[in-house]
């Protein structure tokens, strides 16, 4: 990560702020949504890529048993 002095993060700040200020609700709402369905899922977020392989290996597993 880049370093700010504290001039510059004062200024990322303010623009940030005043950008949310002037949106206008209908637009802070759209984003809101898209921020939701973008989510990854339940247990990538608390456990990362280890539990998907492991769910996949499980799924293969039992693919193999049904043949």
């Amino acid at each position: 990560m880049i370093a700010m002095s504290a001039d510059e993060y004062v200024k990322y700040v303010t623009e940030n702020m005043l950008k949310y200020f002037f949106s206008s609700k209908e637009e802070r709402k759209k984003l809101k949504r898209a921020k939701k369905t973008n989510k990854d899922s339940f247990s990538y977020r608390w456990f990362g890529i280890v539990s998907i392989l492991i769910s996949q290996k499980i799924k293969a597993r039992k693919f193999h048993l049904n043949e």
